[in-house]
């Protein structure tokens, strides 16, 4: 057949080919195509075991594997790590790379890629694997996604705020100048291993950072979440997750309720994200109170913003508005901070505008465990909630 004479591939083949021309001759050519995604989240305790052949196996069949591992992290779990692989009969790399927010940058990513490049990594059959808090896995999945246009990786969050959150999205990324996560892609693990035995090395003030998103979920989605961390949230922390105190069903609950939210909305064409909760205000908030607050108490200042402005509106009531606050304090997060003060908000705002497309998609409770957005919050409005705020954070501590 002449080139100028293609068959409409519609006739030719039906509507669902996916290829589709216009105009005889052709000239234009419309492509529909999908990306299945298919990925794993799993508890599985003793992950490092050299009983389990979970981590051998998650991603592909066991075989040579790069694993990239906090610093902190490995000083703590380093010889487990080695000799897990070494008891399995496996070739392995550790790859030792400092993991926090000033860090959280192109370079990360860079030497990353120059270690899966001296590996020589396969391009599908050897999976990367990850282990370390939110920043780590955000890198290493950003180099991931970025090698040979898409290496597969694995995650072993070894923090709170890994576990129920960065641990089981999509989304990776690195902070650019002073923007949060600016840089970035969708490109969730082939399998994320969840073990809470990890909990038991974390400092109260990284449990609390974790507890931070926990409590986004059950103030925006679930009831009984919030009504367990009410009851044993400060058991939670003494005991790290480790002891009787709800601690299993607070993290099915919050990675339930993630993937709830993510599975229909992967790749975020809609904006309007109840997952978005405490995230529009912090990201500004937090990198310029950098070092001094982390990413969940950030968050957290946030939501007691949104909880104080619900409440002015007449969606929360002040005994629930009072409840919230009050949980915040007994999970040792804070309530305020000066940043929150009208230039860095009005920054904030913009700059969440222009992310959610041109309009404010504001996340707000609805009481307790219920949620709205919101597109018409004003400056005199976020300055007065932001003042009340101040003086009720006061009278809490």
């Amino acid at each position: 057949m002449p080139a100028n004479r293609i068959t409409h591939p519609r006739a030719a083949h039906g509507a669902d080919h996916g290829l589709f021309t216009l105009g005889e001759p052709v000239t234009a050519w419309t492509v529909s195509t999908a990306l299945p995604v298919t990925y794993e989240v799993a508890f599985t305790p003793q992950v490092l075991s050299p009983a389990n052949p979970a981590l051998a196996q998650a991603g592909g069949h066991p075989g040579r594997r790069l694993v990239v591992v906090d610093s902190h992290v490995h000083e703590l779990f380093g010889d487990r790590i080695h000799g897990y692989f070494e008891a399995r009969g496996l070739e392995h790399r550790i790859c030792v790379l400092p993991a926090h927010e000033q860090v959280k940058t192109m370079d990360s990513v860079f030497r990353v890629a120059e270690q899966m490049d001296r590996f020589g990594i396969s391009r599908r059959g050897e999976p990367v694997i990850a282990m370390g808090g939110g920043v780590l896995m955000d890198v290493v999945g950003l180099a991931c996604s970025l090698y040979r246009r898409s290496t597969p990786f694995v995650r072993v969050p070894t923090t709170l705020i890994g576990l129920v959150d960065a641990g089981v999205g999509a989304k990776t990324g690195v902070n650019f100048g002073p923007h949060k996560n600016r840089l970035g892609t969708y490109h969730p693990a082939t399998a994320t291993l969840l073990d809470p035995s990890f909990l038991a090395t974390l400092d109260p003030r990284h449990l609390s950072n974790g507890l931070a998103e926990i409590l986004k979920i059950a103030l925006i989605k679930d009831r009984r979440l919030f009504d367990l961390l009410e009851q044993r949230g400060e058991a939670l922390i003494e005991q790290r997750f480790q002891g009787p105190a709800a601690g299993g069903e607070v993290l099915v609950r919050a990675v339930h309720g993630m993937l709830q939210e993510l599975q229909p909305n992967l790749w975020e064409h809609r904006l309007e994200r109840s997952m978005d909760y405490g995230h529009s205000f912090s990201p500004t908030v937090e990198m310029r109170a950098l070092p001094e607050l982390l990413h969940g108490e950030a968050v957290c200042v946030d939501m007691a913003l949104t909880t104080v402005l619900a409440q002015r509106r007449g969606l929360v009531e002040p005994g629930q508005r009072d409840r919230i606050l009050a949980l915040m304090r007994t999970l040792r997060l804070p309530l305020w901070h000066p940043l929150m003060e009208p230039e860095t908000l009005g920054d904030a705002l913009t700059d969440t505008i222009r992310h959610r497309d041109g309009r404010q998609r504001l996340p707000l409770p609805v009481g307790i465990g219920g949620g709205c957005f919101a597109d018409d919050l004003t400056a005199d409005e976020l300055g007065d909630s932001a003042d009340e705020l101040r003086e009720l954070a006061c009278v809490t501590q």
